[in-house]
């Protein structure tokens, strides 16, 4: 009677469960436990191991399709590097990539100034804007960051920004934070910038990207590494935050959880119609 009963559900009722699993641990956080694997730990301790008060390049190549993933990256990057008084120049070489990432450096910008911290946009952090190019931009920024890019993404005059003051070409910065969709991106990073000018870096990356990065890790030309929403999760956790990537981490475990009760109902039906109908 059961197994009969399971054959006739309505596939939409089945939609609607899984919308339910994934609408309710994003608007009401479950706290499912998050464990920091150690590419996220290396990613947070080279970050943190940055001297105090640095200024530090991060490139973020990626669109508004990427945005769920890599976008709480990008946040609680930045409010690591925030908190140990570095400042930020950020480059974007993916199109349409800008503006949301300009979107997520002033939403954390806007957290520290609630809290009575003064961070001035082109003194303590700038966002460069979109430059076309690919690796030719990569190359580029080593014989000078603003010859690569003469203007910022408000469009001043980059050399006039106080924040560029002391920046020349990557040898100004102790670290590069790379997050990444895609081409470009960390893999194009790696071989134009740090094999061939000695950039430490880190990257976080897309969950189906992750896997081709980690013989970089094993190399040690990645300091670090973040895949997906997971990492970025992990990253939260180990930062002691409850950002978008936990949330959502809530409600992927959830739907997976229904999706592989499913299956295995199915497969029960699916075995138990076959024996009977072998029997018989």
């Amino acid at each position: 009677m059961a197994l009969s009963a399971l054959e006739r559900i309505d596939r939409r009722w089945i939609f609607l469960v899984v919308g339910l699993l994934v609408l309710v641990p994003l608007l009401w956080p479950i706290g499912l436990p998050v464990v920091p694997t150690t590419p996220v730990r290396q990613y947070h301790d080279a970050i943190a191991a940055i001297p105090d008060g640095s200024t530090v390049l991060m490139s973020c190549d990626y669109d508004p399709a990427s945005t769920p993933e890599l976008a709480p990256m990008t946040e609680t990057s930045l409010r690591q590097l925030w908190d140990k008084r570095c400042k930020v120049v950020v480059t974007v070489l993916w199109n349409g990539g800008a503006a949301v990432v300009d979107q997520s450096i002033e939403k954390v910008a806007d957290e520290y100034r609630a809290r009575g911290v003064p961070l001035v946009d082109g003194v303590d952090y700038v966002n460069l804007g979109y430059k076309s190019g690919n690796e030719a931009v990569m190359v580029l920024m080593g014989q000078g960051i603003a010859s690569a890019f003469p203007r910022d993404q408000r469009g001043r005059v980059t050399t006039q920004l106080p924040i560029m003051r002391t920046v020349t070409d990557y040898s100004s910065f102790p670290m590069l934070v790379n997050i990444s969709a895609g081409y470009p991106g960390t893999k194009e990073w790696v071989q134009q910038v740090n094999s061939r000018f000695h950039l430490p870096m880190v990257s976080g990356c897309t969950a189906v990207s992750a896997p081709e990065f980690f013989p970089y890790l094993q190399s040690g030309q990645l300091r670090g590494l973040l895949g997906g929403m997971a990492g970025a999760a992990e990253y939260e956790v180990l930062r002691k935050e409850r950002g978008a990537a936990t949330s959502g981490m809530d409600a992927q475990s959830m739907a997976h959880l229904f999706i592989a009760l499913c299956i295995v109902a199915g497969n029960v039906v699916h075995w138990t119609r076959r024996r009977a109908g072998a029997s018989a």
